[in-house]
């Protein structure tokens, strides 16, 4: 952002927003560049390619900016650019709206009451830029009668001096005396609609004159520049937070979270930080709606997530007990949790979060996850019941049998699903936990197959009471010349 006090919209274009766009185009990694012109300002607005990291960024955009200082025009009095980052983390995560349904209390009030709940929501863990929209400022309105001026012979520039030269402080010296040490320090700032009154502004016929004298001088009830209002429609039944078709001033605060950080958390410490300001700052008559609530959106998603990933599980685990029997589903379904839990390790180590796209990474997976468990289970079983073999010898060669074809198989499928982790783009950093944790989940499931379910196996399966194996069956006659020699 650079202002131009005083120049109309075309020559802040034409001075500040074109040459910035052509300057700010060479950086490397830009994706786009716009501006907004406006009267006395410019907003240049750049945007960097996805996957950029932030500060990366910030500092090509600061040498930028501060190594081509002279495109902007000299002595004209443009100010220094004032450079804003904005990101994905800069989302509000949750968004609360006061509103005075009782009371009435007026949007400065609201306005100051916010500013004062910034204060307090700031140190709540995780919070990271808490800031009010819709907000009134507090200011205080002079306005200035002509005719009064000129009649005590001052001009609207006598007023200005007057302003600043009241609202000043000097810092503060001590003076040291007799071992005493004195605090002096000159000057006080203006804090009052009264003090802006009372404030001398000249002298006429030997008297001083004061502001109230020649302007009208007023705090609030002024015009806002914006302004927000809140109301419900018939549906609306709580006749305490407001009554139907009514509006109220309001204000809203936003707050965003730390990278990284869990929004659930944040917003849940939110929700009791302002039930501890009840009473206390936040009066009783001001309603605190929550217009946005990130963390229970959040919650709500992944905990249906969790409920499909256990159905999935248990779906898997009931087909395998209908089809081979309680033992076999045993095995294969602590084969399961065993590999969705290495799974969840790895994701955390590779740096994901428990996120939406990451449970769905794993529910999309859950039905290639089971596969090497229940081949080589399935194997495993049908060689002990068709041998009166030691179990401890016939489990490595069944594991040995189908080995080679569920690695052949999983190392297929993950060829398929790896390129999906280079896609670039918006869509790359939000696609790449599906292909890598479904991948891991496929040689971790791997891993499990080899070792614990062989193992569960022999634990679990035993020869069946009474059975005997199959009889080999007799070659016929003419097929007994074709027949390998035995030794």
């Amino acid at each position: 952002m650079v202002a131009f006090p005083g120049a109309s919209t075309r020559e802040v274009e034409s001075a500040i927003a074109t040459p910035a766009e052509q300057v700010m185009s060479e950086i490397k990694g830009v994706e786009h560049v716009y501006s907004v012109s406006r009267q006395g300002q410019a907003v240049i607005t750049v945007q960097f390619e996805v996957g950029i990291p932030r500060q990366e960024a910030l500092v090509r955009l600061y040498n930028q900016v501060y190594s081509n200082q002279d495109w902007l025009p000299a002595n004209l009095g443009a100010t220094q650019p004032v450079i804003k980052p904005r990101g994905i983390d800069d989302v509000p995560v949750m968004t609360l709206t006061l509103y005075d349904p009782v009371n009435g209390h007026t949007g400065e009030e609201l306005t100051r009451l916010a500013h004062m709940l910034e204060v307090a929501l700031k140190r709540v863990p995780g919070t990271r830029d808490v800031y009010t929209t819709g907000g009134i400022p507090d200011r205080v309105d002079i306005r200035f009668d002509p005719a009064l001026l000129a009649g005590f012979n001052l001009t609207i520039e006598d007023i200005r001096n007057a302003l600043a030269a009241a609202n000043t402080s000097s810092q503060e010296a001590r003076i040291t005396r007799d071992n005493l040490s004195i605090p002096v320090q000159a000057g006080t700032l203006l804090e009052t609609v009264a003090d802006v009154r009372r404030l001398v502004v000249g002298m006429h016929n030997g008297a001083a004159v004061y502001l109230e004298d020649v302007t009208d001088v007023s705090r609030g009830g002024t015009v806002a520049d914006q302004s927000l209002m809140t109301g419900f429609g018939p549906a609306h039944g709580d006749g305490k937070a407001g009554q139907p078709g009514q509006v109220y001033p309001a204000v809203t605060l936003a707050i965003a979270k730390k990278p990284g950080e869990n929004a659930i958390n944040i917003t849940t410490a939110i929700e009791e930080r302002l039930a501890q300001l009840r009473n206390r700052a936040l009066p009783e008559s001001v309603e605190v709606l929550v217009t946005r609530n990130y963390g229970v959106t959040a919650s709500q998603k992944a905990r249906k997530l969790i409920t499909d990933l256990i159905s999935a599980t248990l779906c898997v685990v009931l087909l395998v007990l209908a089809a081979m029997g309680w033992r076999q589903a045993l095995i294969v379904g602590i084969a399961v949790l065993i590999t969705l839990l290495l799974t969840l390790v790895f994701s955390w180590a590779w740096g994901f979060t428990l996120n939406r796209v990451s449970l769905f990474a794993l529910i999309f997976s859950i039905g290639i996850l089971v596969d090497d468990g229940i081949v080589i289970t399935e194997n495993i079983n049908r060689r002990i019941q068709n041998s009166r073999r030691a179990v401890k010898d016939i489990i490595p060669v069944a594991v040995d049998e189908v080995g080679t074809p569920t690695i052949m198989a999983s190392l297929t499928i993950m060829a398929a699903l790896i390129p999906m982790a280079f896609v670039s783009g918006l869509m790359g950093p939000y696609m790449s936990p599906i292909p890598i944790n479904a991948s891991a989940g496929m040689v971790l499931s791997q891993i499990v197959a080899f070792v614990v379910a062989p193992w569960l196996a022999f634990r679990l399966l035993k020869h069946k009471k009474g059975s005997r194996p199959p009889k080999p069956r007799r070659l016929p006659a003419p097929l007994m010349a074709l027949a390998p020699c035995p030794c």
